[in-house]
């Protein structure tokens, strides 16, 4: 039973509420949950990448800033629903896009501006690294970046201290901590889930590696400890009160549980950590998650990336760059049209119209077409991408047949790199999606259950997305009961008795997907020359 008004004001006012915050994309999200772990105050800040110098980029200020701009519109939603300036938390947690590359020398200045996991600048670095290792290592993980910069003779390499993700940096500006959560972690290096931590044997074959390029220092003095879910891992000093609370009113103390990456977070957020469970995470990027039940056979599948869940358990992922940003600017062009002819209209209002619409279109799209590369597409073999939509000479050009050609596009790449999957065999009993794109009903839903062939469900809480989940981890840290797992915690005190929506895939519509992935990967093809073409 959901906590009344007072009883919220209560634990605000005891300290005994969570508070998870997750770097997005395009969105920096602040959540804080009850002692039931039930929403009860949201903070967000909008933000946009850059492309500097040919890296995708968010400047360190932004990141700083825009982390105590969630936290002050958290803040402030608190006090207007319950009066209460909030002083105290009872666990905190923080989350961002997973990947990437922040390297810091050993006065803790950062040597390069971040890397963002969507930059396909690394290929040489993954496909030695991934031949050294016998283990497909993505352009995007830390590792690449880091030996790419090796690779390339980068100045700042020799004064490499450390390096971590962006959850990894937020939590060391908050604790002090230089750790990381096993699920983040193993997007940096290749983790051992027997021993919950970095691969020693490949550890050691990239020191070698190095070294014979005249590096100095070894890879495991940079990298951050590794933690699991339901560790502490430290506490919110008063440096990081201040980072995070500008007006000075948050206390220091609480404890903050390891820093995760949002496909950890997502995992949680839809209660997919245990083995032969799933989950479809669509936002700017779009990844599948699937926990296995062992090991796959073939580690070097390009299409399949090998990381973990919160607890270390071994994970198959299948990341696309690509999802809905191709939409939002379809969307934004509408909204402009809308305005020019004297048309004001609520944003919000266009996507949910659009996307009921879209039920409307024919299963393949009516002949129409669009590979939506904003950037590089691995899975498909893009390096660069140029968004390109096309359409027969016969196709039906509606408003329907377009937003379903687009909502399919978004799951083009994922559909394509989870025939993989399937080939190695991997069952899959429960598959959840979350994020934005899941929040107007069954629309996103039934098309992604079209494009996996496999039923999808929805909760209530789809559209809370990896900060609900990262409040959860810090909740799970400080209330599980001695020896409970994760899993446990989840199923018994999270998910018990929560609104969901599954729906099984249509056969018409799987049928109209088929044929319209044919025409994407055709589409794709032509993406590929013109990137040629335009080198």
């Amino acid at each position: 039973m959901a906590a009344t008004k007072e009883q919220v004001k209560e634990q605000l006012e005891g300290g005994r509420c969570s508070l998870g915050i997750e770097y997005g994309s395009t969105r920096i999200k602040a959540v804080l949950v009850d002692e039931g772990n039930d929403p009860i105050a949201v903070g967000t800040f909008d933000w946009e990448n850059s492309l500097v110098d040919g890296y995708w980029t968010y400047a360190q200020e932004e990141l700083d800033n825009g982390i105590a701009a969630a936290y002050a519109s958290l803040k402030e939603d608190v006090r207007q629903r319950y009066g209460v300036t909030l002083r105290r938390l009872g666990a905190l947690g923080v989350s961002a896009m997973m990947h990437g590359y922040l390297p810091f020398d050993g006065e803790g200045r950062l040597l390069v501006p971040f890397r963002t996991w969507r930059n396909t600048t690394t290929t040489r670095a993954a496909h030695e690294l991934s031949k050294l290792f016998a283990f497909h290592i993505p352009e995007r993980w830390s590792v690449s970046h880091l030996y790419q910069a090796v690779l390339d003779g980068e100045e700042h390499v020799p004064h490499i201290a450390s390096f971590t993700t962006l959850a990894g940096y937020a939590h060391r500006r908050l604790t002090g901590e230089h750790v990381l959560s096993v699920g983040d972690a193993s997007g940096m290096f290749p983790i051992d889930s027997q021993t919950h931590d970095y691969d020693a044997q490949k550890i050691a074959a990239f020191d070698q590696l190095v070294a014979e390029k005249g590096v100095a220092w070894k890879v495991e003095d940079l990298l951050p400890r590794v933690l699991v879910a339901g560790d502490v891992a430290g506490h919110l000093t008063p440096e990081g009160a201040r980072f995070l609370d500008h007006d000075g009113d948050l206390e220091a103390g609480c404890p903050v549980c390891p820093p995760e990456g949002d496909a950890g977070t997502g995992m949680i957020a839809t209660n997919s950590v245990a083995p032969r469970t799933g989950n479809v995470s669509a936002g700017t990027s779009v990844f599948s998650m699937v926990v296995l039940e062992h090991a796959l056979k073939d580690a070097t599948v390009p299409q399949i990336d090998l990381v973990t869940t919160p607890v270390g358990d071994p994970v198959a992922m299948v990341h696309c760059n690509n999802c809905t940003s191709d939409i939002n600017d379809w969307v934004n062009l509408l909204v402009d049209y809308s305005r020019a002819m004297g048309q004001e209209v609520d944003k919000g209002q266009v996507f949910t119209t659009l996307f009921n619409k879209a039920l409307e279109g024919e299963k393949d799209a009516g002949g129409l077409v669009s590979t939506p590369f904003i950037s590089g597409e691995t899975v498909m073999g893009v390096q660069t991408g140029y968004p390109l939509f096309a359409r027969r000479p016969d196709a039906r050009l509606t408003i329907a047949n377009f937003m379903r050609e687009h909502i399919m596009a978004a799951f083009g790449a994922l559909a394509v790199g989870n025939e993989a999957l399937r080939e190695e065999g991997v069952k899959i009993d429960r598959l959840y999606g979350h994020g934005g794109i899941f929040k107007t009903p069954k629309v996103a839903q039934s098309i992604l259950a079209a494009a996996l062939d496999a039923p999808v469900t929805v909760m209530a809480t789809a559209g809370e997305g990896g900060a609900w989940g990262q409040a959860v981890a810090a909740s799970y840290m400080i209330h599980k009961e001695e020896g409970e797992t994760l899993s446990h915690y989840l199923d018994q005190k999270v998910f018990g008795g929560m609104e969901q929506v599954t729906l099984e895939p249509d056969p018409a519509d799987v049928e109209g997907y088929r044929a319209w992935l044919a025409d994407f990967r055709r589409a794709n093809e032509a993406e590929r020359e013109l990137e040629r073409q335009m080198a």
